[in-house]
């Protein structure tokens, strides 16, 4: 079913359009964790903001991963296959002493579990003048919550936001993963953000009411009032997925598929979410594009599937 429309009441007023300067040269960048998630069926290179990277370039977007790797072999192999999947990792460090990420990811029925790795190289992002000159040119910054987990890391992130451009689109992607879910700095991260992309246990948990009582439509318009939020995406599983946009609901029903595992879905979908809004498509066809994204994602082995196998049995 094609997303629909429905006009909704608020008083909320704030918008946001893509700036007039948008041009399909300017960078997306993508900051947060690099690491390896270790699936039942192998080592896969994962992090949220590396596999919407990776889906924003298979969209055509010139997306740039900020990150840190260690001076280790899973880190000379996470950026050779950086390299071979075209993800730009050009502001990808490589630090002397902490540990490329791992994350130890369990599947019941295709829905992840997972055990974090402390300590490691993505808890120390560099944000140098390198990455503080690509965000003045950069045309949006998508970011997660899972890597302001260190201190190190939300002042470095404070740091690249001052240095956007104001046109420049913001983009916060929640990823609540215990013990690294802490509400009031989801809460604290969001101030100023234009985009906020979570899902339905994620958007009940923030507004403190079991996920039963929490429709995706209510529940995406109480968070945009609560945060002052200009559009807020919802995906809410086999339901399918909603985004709140000046004022009004659309939503897109999920269609059958057979799920593999759904690690790296959400992350697809942020991708062709974010792509349709910089090129000016309706919000509706954005959603449509990004929930049919998503279930391809869910549908294959690991987050970062080759969108050329989409369509083929």
């Amino acid at each position: 079913m094609a997303a629909t429309p429905v006009a909704c009441s608020s008083a909320l007023s704030i918008s946001w359009s893509t700036p007039a300067n948008w041009s399909e040269d300017m960078t997306i960048l993508c900051y947060g964790e690099a690491l390896w998630d270790c699936l039942p069926a192998g080592l896969f290179m994962g992090g949220a903001p590396l596999n919407v990277a990776y889906h924003l370039g298979q969209l055509g977007q010139p997306a740039c991963l900020v990150s840190a790797i260690g001076q280790d072999q899973l880190g000379e192999e996470l950026r050779r296959r950086a390299d071979r999947l075209g993800i730009d990792h050009s502001l990808l460090a490589s630090l002397d002493g902490p540990a490329t990420g791992t994350v130890q990811v369990e599947l019941e029925h295709g829905k992840p579990s997972y055990t974090i790795t402390q300590g490691v190289a993505w808890d120390q992002i560099t944000v140098d003048a390198a990455v503080l000159s690509a965000a003045a040119g950069a045309q949006a910054l998508v970011f997660g919550s899972l890597a302001q987990r260190s201190p190190f890391n939300r002042l470095g992130l404070s740091q690249l936001r001052k240095a956007l451009d104001p046109s420049a689109l913001v983009v916060f992607d929640i990823n609540l993963r215990q013990p690294y879910d802490d509400l009031d700095l989801v809460r604290e991260l969001a101030v100023g953000v234009d985009c906020l992309k979570l899902n339905d246990e994620e958007a009940a948990r923030l507004l403190n009411l079991p996920v039963d009582e929490c429709p995706p439509e209510a529940a995406a318009r109480q968070l945009a009032e609560q945060l002052q939020m200009p559009m807020v995406a919802l995906t809410a599983g086999a339901q399918g997925a909603g985004l709140w946009k000046d004022g009004q609901w659309h939503w897109a029903e999920a269609q059958p598929i057979t799920v593999v595992d759904t690690v790296g879905a959400g992350d697809s979908f942020m991708a062709a979410l974010l792509d349709g809004l910089l090129r000016q498509k309706t919000p509706a066809a954005a959603l449509e594009a990004a929930s049919r994204l998503a279930e391809f994602v869910a549908a294959s082995h690991g987050p970062t599937p080759d969108h050329r196998q989409r369509g083929k049995s």
